[in-house]
């Protein structure tokens, strides 16, 4: 009789080469050999726009390529209330739709103090101040290149 095994521990895992138990790009996790280092996806802009559209304030775009396989792209923003948020949020939304993307998640526009708008490859916040300086994801990931996002393009710090 043969002892059941979990998936991380099963003949012919390939768990330590880098990829998943499925080999490379299946199940869960996906390959991140097709990453394109000096062209951020075209979503990015629009997403960018929509945030200075609506007033957000200090956003600020962190580039996690080289730190993370969960996503891309963190955009962080505040807005100076619970209303202000879901605003952004919204537009974020609307405009990523006009150019046919539609967002896999998005958590917490009922509160309106912390927005989570998640493209995948592009994880949007948007903070009331005092959550965004409580959680302090730009330190977080302090690794990341941070970048401020002025006139709807990342500026040079």
């Amino acid at each position: 009789m043969t002892k059941r095994t979990t998936g991380a521990t099963r003949r012919g895992s390939s768990k330590g080469r880098g990829e998943g138990a499925r080999g490379p790009g299946k199940g869960k996790g996906r390959a991140r050999t097709d990453r394109k280092r000096n062209a951020p996806p075209a979503e990015l802009a629009s997403i960018l726009d929509a945030l200075l559209e609506r007033n957000a304030r200090d956003p600020v775009l962190l580039d996690l390529r080289d730190i993370s396989d969960a996503t891309d792209w963190f955009v962080i923003a505040s807005g100076d209330s619970d209303t202000h948020v879901r605003a952004i949020a919204d537009n974020v939304v609307e405009r990523a739709k006009r150019h046919g993307v539609r967002p896999a998640g998005v958590e917490g526009k009922g509160s309106g103090t912390w927005v989570l708008l998640d493209f995948i490859d592009i994880v949007v916040h948007i903070f009331l101040p005092r959550v965004r300086e409580f959680y302090r994801l730009e330190e977080l990931w302090g690794d990341a290149p941070a970048t401020p996002v002025v006139d709807g393009a990342p500026g040079t710090t």
